[in-house]
Order: structure tokens, then C-alpha cells, then sequence
């Protein structure tokens, strides 16, 4: 059965992928590592778009929290209608003291809003998850041993994303794929990463 936003390519339905980007420096190793993901999912014929947060007008910041919730800017708009598009998500981002960059909490912040991402039940500490039917992929680059991360740090940004923000608002599964350490990388480890990225976007298609 085909999922509801999916259509056929021949006898294959067609996944339609939305990739967000949120490293706020530019032209980093994390750029190619989304490049190389992007080429594979158009090998594999996904149905993309993108969304650099770097090129986003909105106020990170939530003023009001869920009391007053303002009306979105343009951009947050077009974003969540993109979010509606697609069946599997892909966050791209650096790990920033153990989590991730303001922006891309910001980003979270302002469109996995109630009423959009998730519904509070009343009488009922679960809430209805609104984006059931979405997959997504955490691709997380990083400077500490992906090993180090996980067993010292216990992987603190992967388990808010994965698991009070995308599995709690419907998102089913969730993989990760860290990428680690890339500060002491070596071009040939770079490459090795560069090919598995290109191998997991048409995998993901």
C-alpha cells in the first residue's frame, strides 16, 4: 500500500524526501556530505526539496511560548507546508555541545507547533501525533569519536531529536547516522563518508 504522499515512478512509488540543512557556516565539510546525500536520492528518483536554514527570515525564539503564538513568518510557513509534502524528513546539522545549533532549535521551535506537530489530549499525558506516517533521518557531524559521544556524552542531541521531538509528535522510524571525528579526518575517511552518504540517500529514496 502506498504511503499518502508517495506516487509511482513505473511499478515504484516514489518517496518524497525533504532535506533540511541547518549548519550556520557555510561552505563546510557537512555541505558536501548533504550534497553527496541529495545526488543519491536523485539517483534513486526521489521527489526532493530543500530547506537551508541559513536562507530562512524568522525569529528563533518562541515569544509566548504555546499561550500567544504569533502569526509565522513567510518562510516558517512555506516550511511547514514542505513538512505536510514530504513522507521522510532528513536533518543535517553539527553537533554543538552535545546537541545541536541554535538555529535548528529554533527552526523545531517555531513550526512543530501545536495543532501542526502534535495535539494535547485532554485528560491524557499522551499526545495525538499529528506527523504519524513521516519517516526521518539525523545526520549529525561532529568533532568527538562517534564511540565517545555515545558512551560519555550518552548522545544527548540525538536522543531530543530523535525521541521528544520526532518520535513524539508521530515520526516513525527515526535512524541516525553519526559522522565522527571529523576535526582529525583524514581525505581518504572524508571520501569513505562522502560515498556512504551517497549510498543512504538512494537508499532512503
Amino acid at each position: 500500500m502506498l504511503c499518502s504522499n508517495c506516487y509511482k515512478h513505473g511499478n515504484r512509488a516514489v518517496k518524497k524526501i525533504l532535506i533540511i540543512y541547518g549548519h550556520p557556516v557555510r561552505d563546510t565539510f557537512s555541505d558536501d556530505l548533504a550534497g553527496e546525500y541529495l545526488r543519491g536520492a536523485k539517483v534513486g528518483r526521489a521527489e526532493i526539496r530543500q530547506i537551508n536554514l541559513n536562507d530562512l527570515e524568522f525569529n528563533l525564539n518562541l515569544s509566548g511560548g504555546y499561550r500567544i503564538q504569533s502569526k509565522p513568518e513567510e518562510d516558517i510557513s512555506r516550511a511547514q507546508e514542505d513538512i505536510v509534502w514530504c513522507d521522510h524528513m532528513v536533518f543535517i546539522y553539527p553537533n554543538w555541545w552535545a546537541t545541536f545549533p541554535a538555529m535548528v532549535k529554533g527552526f523545531i521551535d517555531r513550526t512543530f507547533l501545536p495543532g501542526f506537530a502534535f495535539r494535547y489530549r485532554k485528560g491524557s499525558s499522551r499526545p495525538e501525533r499529528l506527523l504519524r506516517g513521516k519517516t526521518a533521518r539525523i545526520i549529525v557531524t561532529m568533532d568527538n569519536p562517534v564511540w565517545y559521544y555515545r558512551m560519555v556524552y550518552r548522545a544527548p542531541g540525538i536522543r531530543a531529536m530523535k525521541n521528544a521531538i520526532l518520535q513524539f509528535c508521530g515520526v516513525h522510524p527515526v535512524r541516525t547516522t553519526l559522522i565522527g571525528s571529523v576535526r582529525k579526518s583524514t581525505p581518504a575517511v572524508r571520501q569513505r563518508w562522502l560515498k556512504r552518504l551517497y549510498k543512504l540517500g538512494i537508499k532512503d529514496s
